[in-house]
């Protein structure tokens, strides 16, 4: 099987004394694709270093909506172990250095709207319209953070015709879930899918052609208070083949060409 993760965080620090012996996991398990993503303009660049030291590798820059310079966000300590705080730069200097190093990414990520642990609704709507216009004009997909504010995402991408897009941990509806299927977007099914009830029954209803698969490492591990990793894809498409009752290797296969068909 040619396994793919297409939204993790290698650059944690619960990665720092191990990640080689993590990329050795994830090969020896199938996979051939991790992108890992950008949640600032401080740690987009790094990735691109990170990235040299294995080709399975693949970078999103990106800015992680409660990062961006001037969003309000809730005071509450569940807030701030969310996110890394304010950047230092303004949204505009991030998508400047994004399209800058357009040639050396493989996605626009992670991005999105939180009406989660933010109400600053207009500003993230503003910021994300700006991130949606960047996509457009160097022609990289969007992966998309979208928690409480999954309409939000949908109306914008409708009004921007723009489709090529994976909504990352998708904890909407399943009217709205519908409705981005109905638009040609992808959706991205974590590992957590082996234990939570809501992605089980996303698998089920996503066609396993707008279908992919990540971990969102180190986070939404398939087994309780573990840390997630790469490897653990593997884990996510036997329980999504179960769940859809298609052969494990033929829902990897549908998964690397989606992978393709939006990435590469």
């Amino acid at each position: 099987m040619h396994l793919v993760d297409v939204h993790t965080h290698l650059d944690d620090p619960k990665f720092a004394d191990d990640l080689d012996a993590v990329i050795a996991r994830a090969r020896a398990n199938g996979v051939v694709a991790v992108i890992t993503q950008g949640v600032s303009h401080e740690k987009n660049l790094p990735l691109l270093e990170l990235a040299r030291r294995d080709p399975i590798i693949k970078v999103a820059m990106g800015i992680y909506p409660l990062n961006a310079r001037g969003v309000v966000v809730h005071a509450d300590p569940d807030a701030a172990e969310d996110h890394d705080g304010q950047s230092a730069f303004s949204v505009e200097e991030t998508l400047r250095a994004i399209e800058a190093h357009k040639d050396n990414i493989i996605a626009i990520g992670e991005v999105g709207v939180d009406l989660h642990f933010s109400d600053d609704k207009e500003r993230q709507l503003e910021n994300f319209r700006a991130i949606v216009s960047l996509a457009k004009r160097i022609h990289k997909p969007l992966i998309i953070h979208s928690r409480k504010a999954e309409k939000e995402v949908l109306d914008i991408l409708e009004e921007e015709q723009f489709s090529k897009a994976v909504m990352h941990c998708f904890t909407g509806s399943h009217k709205l879930l519908r409705r981005g299927l109905a638009m040609g977007v992808m959706f991205s099914i974590p590992t957590a899918v082996v234990r939570n009830k809501q992605f089980q029954e996303n698998a089920a209803i996503i066609p396993s052609g707008q279908l992919l698969t990540e971990t969102d490492a180190p986070y939404m591990g398939p087994y309780k208070d573990l840390r997630n990793e790469p490897a653990n894809i593997r884990d996510a498409v036997l329980k999504i083949a179960e769940i859809k009752r298609m052969d494990p290797t033929e829902l990897a296969n549908a998964i690397y060409f989606n992978y393709q068909k939006m990435f590469l």
